[in-house]
């Protein structure tokens, strides 16, 4: 009996010819961007010289005759001008990290990616790189040209020189990254006299490679497939966020004229499809075809087209930075003061603001009283006697002497030393013994621990911390 179910199609694949190499992957195009000039481009090396600025010149800055800034490994702290943080502050890195965040949501929606043209790390170095190639290579068509000839002494002088600029540089950046954990002007010392640490040493190579790395080889494949902040930025973006857009409406159909021809005439847009804005995104991507996920918005493709417009003598901004809907002062100020912009705002300043008022108003030095487990309470001459363990840290950059009390119980007294001296930025662990005579109270109690800071004078007129513990009797 015949069946009457069709029998599965097998597709058939031709075998591979002897010693030919079949990939499984399509290899993706190098990117040649071309050099391009103008508003954006301008304000790009701006922030550029900003970023660079401060991270190079921040690590060398004193203050107080140590580093300004200075996350210390080795004594677990974080200088920041005349703030000393301690691990305990975690606290205010949180706050940090929800403040930063914020304002990342806050400019995604109101002119989207901005962070990633003009001060993100991957598309500073990336545009660091791109210009040493430039100087030392040449233009796109030249480094287009070069890469395609053969291997010669020309082509290989060329590219060491290239690379010995990039690797300079980034040993340049891990020397800069290794200076904020350790004060830098020791590790240049140590550099110079060969003497620097194994981690010191892995680090600034670590650091130094991903540089490296990243701007000189991987560069756009960062953006594209590494970042996850261009997988998850189209869900910030709304009708009214600015984002770089080609003007379709203006621009198609595209086509290839004369100066002097009279397009309009002829059915054209303005586009004059010399795809300049292609070959100047960083990204490689073309930006006629619609808002993409790989486009950082860097406004190149804008200078670009601008100086093409201007030379056939037809309108400016047929790329351009704009929202749907967007136009006029009443449009701009609705775009402002949309419920989603208004909400980050108010959360971004109210972050700032608790930020701020706790780091101007933050104790001096800290106390933690914890009881001694092994001993509940003991009876002595004195009476009752309870021990514990004084955990005090010195914040401040200077010595500090500190007066401990106690108070709860009628008779409540400090048996052991009642005044205390920290170093400065110095974390302590004493025993304290406190006591009260014997009674006929029984059970536990609540008491404070106070420790005040001391003044020069010996005054106990400095800043106070109450702490609550518990007296047991018997």
């Amino acid at each position: 009996m015949t069946s009457s179910r069709s029998k599965p199609v097998i597709p058939i694949v031709a075998a591979p010819v002897a010693g030919q190499t079949i990939s499984l992957y399509q290899k993706t195009p190098k990117v040649y961007p071309r050099s391009v000039s103008g508003y954006f481009k301008n304000w790009r090396w701006l922030m550029i010289w900003l970023t660079q600025l401060v991270f190079y010149g921040m690590p060398w800055l004193q203050y107080g005759g140590r580093q300004a800034l200075l996350l210390d490994i080795d004594t677990h702290r974080f200088y920041l001008f005349g703030l000393v943080i301690f691990p305990q502050d975690l606290f205010y890195l949180a706050l940090l990290l929800i403040i930063s965040a914020l304002g990342l949501f806050l400019f995604t929606a109101v002119a989207g990616r901005l962070w990633c043209g003009f001060s993100c790390p991957q598309s500073v170095y990336t545009e660091i790189f791109l210009w040493m190639e430039r100087t030392i290579e040449g233009d796109r068509m030249a480094r287009q040209k070069l890469d395609s000839q053969p291997w010669g002494a020309h082509k290989i002088g060329i590219k060491v020189s290239k690379h010995s600029a990039w690797l300079a540089f980034s040993l340049v950046t891990g020397f800069t990254f290794v200076g904020y954990f350790t004060p830098i002007r020791e590790l240049c010392s140590d550099m110079l006299q060969w003497q620097m640490g194994g981690w010191s040493c892995f680090w600034l190579g670590f650091y130094g490679l991903a540089t490296y790395g990243n701007a000189g080889f991987l560069r756009e494949q960062v953006c594209k497939h590494m970042c996850p902040y261009a997988r998850f930025q189209s869900a910030m973006f709304d009708n009214h966020t600015l984002i770089v857009a080609y003007d379709s409406a203006r621009g198609e159909p595209r086509g290839g004229r004369s100066k002097n021809q009279d397009y309009q005439a002829d059915g054209l847009g303005s586009c004059i499809d010399c795809n300049i804005c292609v070959q100047v995104c960083p990204v490689g991507i073309d930006i006629r075809n619609g808002l993409q996920y790989e486009c950082i918005s860097c406004g190149l493709c804008i200078d670009a087209c601008n100086d093409v417009m201007d030379k056939m003598q037809y309108p400016r901004d047929l790329i351009r930075f704009s929202a749907a809907g967007l136009s006029g002062q009443h449009k701009l100020r609705q775009h402002l003061l949309r419920p989603r912009v208004l909400i980050y705002s108010g959360l971004f300043v109210l972050m700032t603001a608790w930020l701020g008022y706790g780091l101007l108003h933050k104790p001096d030095f800290k106390v933690d009283i914890m009881r001694d487990r092994n001993i509940m309470y003991r009876e002595t001459g004195h009476g009752i006697e309870n021990p514990y363990q004084l955990h005090l840290t010195n914040a401040t950059e200077h010595n500090q002497r500190y007066q401990v009390r106690a108070r709860g119980i009628d008779g409540l007294r400090v048996e052991s030393e009642q005044i205390l001296t920290a170093a400065s930025t110095e974390e302590i662990l004493v025993p304290l013994s406190l006591s009260v005579p014997a009674s006929d109270l029984q059970g536990s109690h609540r008491i404070q621990i106070e420790v005040t800071a001391l003044s020069n004078d010996g005054k106990a007129n400095g800043e106070q911390v109450s702490t609550n513990s518990t007296f047991y009797l018997p």
